[in-house]
């Protein structure tokens, strides 16, 4: 009732799902990107019957909440832990060193550090049978913000697979654990749990890269775009963006995998101001000398990709979008057969 009169007289809005309950991310009046990693701190050791009209109040009064997040239990009470990520790493450390050992009730004291925020999963027990792109798909359906996937021999086993997944955030990464156990938990085929470190040191120590057959790269000679089909893009998707008044598109790039030989996987989105959906993709490149080359094709490649989703005629046939999009064929027929794209 306290927690209903404090939401009521605050208008605070706290929303529910899968276990946890949030405020913000980003909360009312906020302006500008997301803080960086190291502003989130993890809270334990809280009392079950502790709820956001105590702990918000608290956590705010050292510094500014980006996002608050509590763990529920299927009937409603608080699991013991908490995350609050705050707008910088400044004010994340003023709440270890003012709000660690303090008591929120008499003899009831919260453990206040920083948050790993952990971003890695892996998926062991697959088939030794199983192709990235089929493993591509399958994630792109069941899960949001993948930012990198690899997949190895597994160490333990002599036939079998293990796949290391990289998320944009750790709230992605726990949903994207949430919904692959209660996927692999009904036909138990695999093991999906937070990367250890000892199983990221042996693959590392054996160097296990993917398969060549497994990887499929925009720029190899078998899948190569004529440069014609991508040159343009951006100057295309700026002037249609200016002829329908949506604003200027911004573009976010990433690095997500290095391979030895060269060759490296990029993240890209564009984000339109007037459109509601912003279009994002992977692309692999061989990287040049000048380290540029990379974050200019996946900007071409995911405007390409926009300029498809507004309409605009593009000259791409569908075996060149599925290499566009990393989603090639292994033999003949369309790169896009058996695959699913987001946009």
């Amino acid at each position: 009732m306290a927690l209903l009169t404090w939401v009521r007289e605050t208008g605070i809005d706290l929303v529910q799902v899968n276990g946890q309950r949030r405020y913000g991310g980003p909360p009312p009046g906020w302006v500008g990107s997301p803080p960086p990693p190291g502003s989130e701190v993890y809270i334990a050791k809280l009392p079950r019957d502790l709820y956001e009209d105590t702990l918000i109040p608290l956590f705010q009064s050292v510094g500014r909440l980006y996002e608050f997040r509590l763990m529920l239990t299927f009937s409603g009470l608080n699991r013991g832990f908490a995350y609050a990520k705050y707008s910088d790493q400044h004010s994340a450390g003023k709440a270890i060193a003012a709000l660690n050992n303090w008591e929120v009730q008499e003899g009831r004291a919260i453990l206040v550090c920083r948050s790993f925020e952990k971003c890695e999963l892996s998926v062991n027990g697959l088939p030794a049978t199983l192709r990235r792109r089929e493993l591509d798909a399958m994630l792109l359906e069941a899960t949001e913000g993948l930012l990198g996937l690899a997949l190895h021999n597994s160490p333990g086993r002599k036939q079998g697979k293990v796949a290391v997944l990289t998320y944009s955030s750790h709230r992605a990464a726990a949903m994207a654990k949430k919904a692959l156990v209660e996927g692999s938990g009904r036909r138990r085929v695999a093991k999906v749990e937070w990367l250890k470190p000892e199983l990221k040191e042996q693959l590392q120590a054996h160097g296990e890269k993917p398969p060549p057959s497994t990887v499929q790269r925009l720029g190899s000679p078998e899948r190569a775009l004529p440069s014609s089909e991508l040159r343009g893009a951006l100057g295309r998707l700026q002037a249609l963006c200016r002829r329908l008044h949506l604003g200027s598109p911004r573009f976010l790039t990433r690095c997500v995998q290095a391979e030895p030989d060269g060759w490296q996987r990029y993240w890209g989105q564009v984000v339109i101001p007037s459109y509601p959906v912003p279009c994002s993709t992977f692309l692999w490149v061989r990287e040049d000398t000048s380290g540029t080359a990379g974050h200019e094709k996946i900007k071409e490649a995911v405007a390409q990709l926009a300029l498809m989703m507004l309409g605009e005629s593009v000259p791409t046939s569908p075996r060149d979008l599925g290499a566009l999009l990393g989603l090639g064929a292994a033999g003949g027929g369309s790169c896009l057969e058996g695959c699913k794209l987001a946009v």
